[in-house]
């Protein structure tokens, strides 16, 4: 009978853990990163263009953690500093094969491939795991608004402009598990440390 008991009480705390991890991240109860967004929400599909004239689609970062981010390479206002903290978070997971940075250009009419291969080569970008990607302007609007969560506007048309600070964090399933201003490096720093938290997940 104490060996039943005892069995039972193992068989409890274990399940109890188990439902623990599920709900906060780890039987410590650590809690797991927000999902931001409406329930359900996903990253929907698109078809852009990298710096090496390659096709990326969602089928490209399916199974894969990411960041997300939009900028123009004309920009002297927060672009180069958005950047060069994106270049912090590039040394640190570069060598992750789990891990993709997309930046996303907000003038598309300029940034053609040659333009971001030069700006990605400035900023010592590996296309195999920074894409610097173009494509139609409306598509990469829609994708910064109702995908990634960057940007509370619409479409007003070819005079539309997104000039937006965050970083957006995307999870293997294509969930947005946090937004970051990449201005800051205190928020590039926590960008880093969810990253490590999303990578043990």
């Amino acid at each position: 009978m104490i060996a039943f008991f005892a069995l039972l009480s193992v068989a409890f705390l274990g399940y109890a853990g188990y439902l623990i991890k599920q709900e906060r991240g780890t039987f410590l109860g650590k809690e797991k990163l927000p999902i931001l967004g409406a329930p359900g929400h996903t990253v929907q599909g698109f078809s852009f263009t990298d710096q090496e004239g390659k096709t990326k689609t969602k089928a490209d970062v399916q199974g894969k953690i990411y960041v997300a981010e939009y900028f123009f390479t004309t920009c002297t206002g927060i672009c180069p500093k958005m950047n060069a903290n994106m270049e912090k978070v590039y040394a640190r997971y570069k060598n992750s094969p789990d891990f993709l940075i997309l930046s996303h250009t907000v003038d598309p009419e300029h940034d053609s491939v040659p333009v971001l291969k030069a700006y990605a080569e400035k900023h010592g970008a590996d296309a195999k795991n920074w894409w610097f990607l173009t494509g139609e302007k409306k598509e990469l609007y829609r994708l910064a608004r109702q995908g990634y969560l960057v940007d509370d506007g619409t479409y007003t048309g070819d005079e539309d402009f997104v000039h937006t600070q965050w970083f957006a964090l995307v999870d293997k399933a294509g969930q947005i598990r946090g937004l970051y201003e990449g201005t800051k490096l205190q928020d590039v720093n926590k960008l880093m440390n969810d990253i490590d938290r999303l990578m043990e997940e």
